[in-house]
């Protein structure tokens, strides 16, 4: 067989490069530091965790522990590996990060079959190939994915609005409602506010504390840029905003109305129960055909997650909403997967080219590590002559990757772990816990069925990884 090719060193790089080699497969894993350096990293070590420590929850009934649940499932180093480094933190997995990237670093390593290379890919390799560059991929390299995909194919900053479950929105106070009663007439969730609602909202928008980003995200909080020219905003700080996804903190310090004639615009959208406009309104979107997630339309935002759960349920509606995705604006090289990638991650033209991690608009530690998990797999599958597979959407996985394809391409952003991604239960479970107990044994159960019809086996990673 081929000899295969893993770029990124990353967590996801790293999953890939496992899954090909414990397959049969002989991988040469290419990761450019120390050779070239990014902002972010400190030390050259594989799998380096950059941002937090935690790989959050390990709780099954929670979706980042679903996730781990269905990773373990197919082997997971990862997981291993940060069982060797495990902190205390409650239910969540936090590592001490020094010692998980350097029992990863020697762990693949060690492989018999994997070859580290240190150097910097500059094109995409020509035979089989899991491209896990992540967020800081290098503008060589970068310029060699736009050639293949398009100018239009890669994004480099997020501007996300929140997203909220159906099922925590008060409907005795939102609204089906389309403006002017366009498209179907009832496309969107409308939460109304009077004038001292809204003066309140406005009042606590403009007093939260917002994340100001990590200085390698090179984001100059407040400069928004114009076509050619740019403006200062109100709020202070450097980070260049484009004008047509500011944030939701930016306009607010704008002035009075300027939420009011924007996002928060109430033109059209007659409040069934008073017969009149409101004095503003938000609009919430659904993001799956579903309907089990809501956006929060226009609501891009760079306030720090507990202010968004403090500020946004201030909103009539929104009083005991669950987040199932929060809003972000920062930096983050990643791929237009619905429009430009087939289902497994690969363009049409090049089969044998899978993108996985960060690069594929998965949000967050365990989702991209999954999608190197899922990537190899494929690669493998591949290399065998076998059709690739995906789980099915009753898993965490493959409502992550339901997501990925079926998104809008038009609005793509990132999209982390939650049971909105799951299909809805057949039957109706009024308590939460007990619903989110059922969702789990589901998958699991959907899981284990996906990998004894397409005999996938699981990788060793424990005799791997122990020291």
């Amino acid at each position: 067989m081929a000899r295969m090719t893993v770029a990124g060193g990353g967590l996801a790089g790293c999953e890939a490069a496992w899954q090909l080699a414990e397959r049969g497969h002989e991988v040469t894993l290419i990761e450019m530091r120390p050779v070239r350096a990014t902002p972010a990293h400190q030390t050259d070590r594989l799998a380096e965790l950059v941002c937090t420590n935690s790989f959050k929850s390990t709780d099954p009934t929670n979706a980042h522990g679903l996730l781990k649940t269905e990773m373990r499932s197919l082997g997971s180093l990862l997981l291993a590996a940060a069982e060797e480094a495990r902190v205390p933190a409650g239910a969540a997995l936090a590592v001490d990060r020094d010692v998980f990237s350097a029992r990863m670093t020697a762990v693949v390593a060690a492989h018999p079959r994997i070859t580290l290379e240190r150097r910097e890919v500059t094109g995409l390799p020509g035979g089989p190939a899991v491209m896990a560059t992540g967020p800081l991929t290098s503008a060589a390299l970068t310029s060699a994915i736009a050639e293949l995909l398009g100018d239009d194919g890669l994004a480099f900053y997020d501007s996300i609005a929140p997203i909220v479950s159906f099922e925590s929105i008060d409907l005795d106070v939102a609204y089906f409602l389309s403006r002017y009663g366009k498209g179907d007439g009832d496309d969107y969730l409308n939460c109304p506010l009077d004038r001292e609602q809204y003066g309140a909202f406005l009042a606590a928008l403009r007093e939260a504390d917002v994340y100001p980003g990590h200085d390698w995200e090179n984001l100059p909080i407040g400069r928004v840029v114009e076509g050619e020219g740019s403006v200062r905003a109100d709020r202070g700080g450097d980070i260049p905003f484009f004008e047509g996804c500011l944030p939701i903190e930016v306009m607010a310090a704008r002035g009075d109305d300027t939420l009011r004639f924007g996002p928060m615009k109430p033109v059209g959208l007659r409040d069934p129960k008073t017969g009149r406009e409101p004095y503003a309104v938000l609009q919430l979107r659904r993001e799956d055909r579903a309907g089990q997630m809501w956006n929060l339309v226009g609501f891009q935002t760079r306030l720090r997650t507990g202010e968004q759960r403090r500020v946004f349920r201030m909103i009539p509606g929104l009083e005991e909403a669950e987040f199932l995705r929060y809003g972000s604006i920062h930096r983050n090289t990643y791929l237009n997967f619905p429009a430009r990638l087939n289902a497994y991650g690969a363009p049409p033209a090049r089969p044998g080219l899978i993108f996985a991690g960060q690069l594929t608009g998965v949000e967050g530690y365990t989702e991209s590590a999954a999608s190197g998990i899922l990537a190899g797999v494929n690669l493998d599958r591949i290399a065998r002559g076998e059709e690739p597979v995906l789980p099915p959407s009753t898993t965490m996985l493959g409502g992550l990757y339901r997501y990925l394809r079926e998104a809008d391409p038009d609005r793509f952003a990132p999209m982390n772990s939650n049971f909105g991604l799951l299909d809805p239960l057949n039957e109706r479970v009024r308590d939460k816990r007990r619903k989110r107990e059922r969702l789990a044994e589901r998958a699991r159960e959907s899981l284990a069925a996906w990998m004894r019809e397409h005999r996938i086996e699981a990788v060793e990673v424990g005799e791997g990884v122990a020291a």
